[in-house]
């Protein structure tokens, strides 16, 4: 029976720093175009742990924290440039560059291996 309870999940372990708490973050990214509140959770999250662990999840934190960003930048150059009417393009571009930053951020994290390139403002 002993057995059965060491094998459950432990939330709190997606709290603290590391690989279980960056595959939160990028989730809650991901999950913020249904729910909208969900990737400011995602960001606070990432501000409070980087620098905590160092090694590859610090280059994971920093992706996230400039996907979310960037994202915010790119949204609001397409929402001025809706205006022209090309800004809705804009938007289904920035979507589709977050959710693609967000699918190799977790598959980065996944396999073990730090963002090569965290700067970037591109993928």
């Amino acid at each position: 029976m002993s057995d059965l309870q060491n094998n459950t999940p432990d939330a709190s372990g997606y709290l603290e720093p590391g690989k279980g708490n960056v595959q939160l973050v990028y989730v809650l990214y991901l999950a913020g175009f249904v729910i909208g509140i969900t990737p400011l959770v995602g960001l606070v999250f990432a501000y409070i742990n980087r620098g905590k662990v160092g090694g590859i999840y610090d280059s994971h934190y920093t992706y996230a924290i400039r996907t979310f960003w960037i994202g915010c930048l790119y949204s609001l150059i397409s929402l001025i440039l809706t205006f022209l009417f090309i800004g809705i393009l804009g938007f289904i571009a920035t979507a589709v560059w977050s959710i693609v930053r967000c699918v190799i951020g977790l598959q980065q994290v996944s396999r073990g291996e730090p963002i090569s390139n965290p700067q970037s403002w591109l993928l």
